[in-house]
């Protein structure tokens, strides 16, 4: 097939190697924080563009504009930051929803607006649309977009359940209507392999028009297949995949980037595809992404996972050492990760803890490395052996604790057997100290009603979890919390070597990250305490 002339790629096509140029659309902005609890604030939205930007990703999807002021905000700041990739909005096909999708991308070097509308007997229920009328909105709505924007993208959300007959109609009238990039979404995750690449291959052979515009797969992870759908798909003829990092998404999540990214590159001897990410600075943004999100990545995912690089059978470790192939089909430095290894510990200094911090993908300023050299040597008293992802840890949580206007002063729990445990607890409120003491079942539970009565609030604990960022007694907790609040929901993150003190400070994070949501500044924290409680 041929290439748009609005295709990102387009420009490189006469000189591109052998292999083909597949374009990679990310939509961790949009669909990965539509997740439940994964929402991310106005500045990590702008690091989290800025990372992707810097990758390579030829598209960001950076938002639904007119899902909500905050979200319009931070399309447009991100717009008007891009470098390199085109900037993307989500919009229904209503016409106000597109006038606000184009009035935040238009900002940016390169823009597109993505207009959609479920076309699935199940979806043109919604809203009790006929085919005839779905049919006329389809036409209106993209004309409207290309009237706006050279670059439109148009979706048949729910493709895959979609009448064959009725999904060739509907794209041919998006094409005519000037969608220079029609996505397949496999909204649901129904399809599988055979059934993506068909339905792609069939589209471009059967739609007029369909050899002109750029092809693209969205496909979700509820059977474990998007991976090999989206794959499939291209195989089919798809030259763009929607994908988000980690896989982040609703339900299930979606095609994970990093996996088809390193698919391609690790077997294009079947695969003769290409795409121009920097696959090196995959596990930085992975390790960002899952922290502002409040989502972990699980310890055997494809990639990035904690264990994706790791060896612990003895024949697998000899193997190893005589040659890294025998069970690597990747380098760890492909994806960003140093496959040397600098033991730490209370004995290490500023310039080894640095080295590390490289060798993990993550580069640090002078200040902040101050900030985590403290935290580290705090640990390294109490642990036998710093690893990574105590390292890690130790970052995550140095970032994510600046400029807080409610901060843990101390904390000391009582526990006995039979009985309830007691916390006191000091802590700074918009900079005054104010001290509690509490009883609860259990230390957890104790702490966080002396936070609730120094700080009354009525947000919901939708979710307390504590994974241990290494083995041994000494480990460190990373403790996540997830607070709802009139609707809105913000997640708290913390590490330390006492799982109660992990807890509070990540409650204590929530807490801080619904202050922004409330727009409310430091200034009148304790008023706000008080008056909403």
């Amino acid at each position: 097939m041929t290439t748009s002339a609005t295709d990102p790629v387009s420009a490189e096509s006469n000189t591109a190697p052998a292999t083909e140029r597949v374009v990679i659309f990310d939509t961790t902005l949009r669909d990965g924080e539509q997740s439940p609890g994964a929402t991310m604030t106005h500045d990590e939205k702008l690091e989290i563009a800025e990372l992707l930007d810097d990758m390579g990703v030829d598209i960001i999807e950076a938002g639904f504009p007119i899902a909500s002021e905050g979200d319009f905000r931070a399309v447009s700041e991100i717009a008007k930051r891009s470098k390199d990739a085109v900037i993307c909005g989500l919009a229904r096909a209503q016409l106000p929803d597109i006038d606000r999708c184009w009035e935040a991308v238009k900002h940016a070097g390169r823009a597109r607006i993505h207009t959609f509308i479920g076309t699935s007997p199940l979806h043109r229920a919604i809203p009790n649309l006929t085919r005839d009328e779905m049919a006329e909105r389809i036409e209106q709505t993209v004309t409207h977009a290309r009237n706006l924007c050279d670059d439109v993208q148009w979706s048949p959300m729910d493709a895959t359940r979609t009448e064959w007959d009725y999904l060739c109609r509907v794209v041919e009238i998006a094409i005519k209507a000037g969608a220079s990039t029609i996505n397949i979404p496999d909204t649901v995750g129904y399809t599988e392999p055979r059934e993506s690449a068909d339905l792609i291959r069939r589209l471009i052979q059967t739609v007029p028009g369909a050899d002109a515009v750029v092809f693209s797969t969205h496909c979700h992870n509820d059977l474990g297949m998007a991976t090999a759908n989206a794959l499939a798909a291209v195989a089919g003829g798809a030259r763009q995949i929607e994908c988000t990092i980690n896989g982040l998404g609703e339900r299930a999540g979606n095609t994970a980037l990093e996996e088809v990214v390193m698919a391609l590159k690790v077997r294009s001897d079947v695969m003769p595809f290409h795409t121009g990410v920097d696959s090196r600075k995959i596990m930085h943004i992975s390790r960002r992404v899952s922290t502002v999100s409040g989502f972990p990545v699980q310890f055997n995912k494809a990639i990035v996972g904690k264990n994706a690089f790791a060896h612990e059978s003895g024949i697998h470790q000899d193997g190893m050492l005589k040659n890294a192939e025998t069970f690597e089909i990747m380098r760890p430095e492909d994806v960003g990760l140093s496959g040397t290894s600098l033991p730490l510990g209370k004995h290490s200094g500023r310039a080894a803890l640095r080295a590390k911090l490289r060798d993990l993908g993550v580069e640090v300023g002078d200040n902040q490395l101050k900030d985590i050299f403290v935290r580290f040597k705090d640990l390294a008293d109490r642990k036998k052996e710093v690893f990574d992802d105590d390292i890690l840890a130790l970052v995550n949580t140095t970032a994510d604790e600046e400029a807080q206007h409610l901060q843990l002063v101390n904390l000391k729990v009582i526990c006995g057997t039979g009985g309830p445990a007691t916390a006191e607890l000091e802590m700074e409120v918009g900079g005054t100290d104010a001290t509690a003491t509490c009883q609860g079942d259990g230390p957890v539970d104790a702490s966080f009603k002396a936070v609730r009565m120094l700080y009354p609030n009525k947000a919901h604990l939708s979710l307390y979890q504590v994974h241990a960022v290494t083995a041994g007694t000494d480990a460190q907790a990373t403790v996540t919390v997830r607070l709802e609040e009139d609707g809105r929901i913000a997640t708290g993150q913390s590490a330390d070597t006492d799982t109660v003190v992990a807890s509070v400070r990540a409650y204590i994070h929530a807490l801080n990250r619904l202050l922004v949501r409330r727009g409310k500044t430091g200034s009148d924290v304790r008023e706000i305490s008080y008056k909403d409680a």
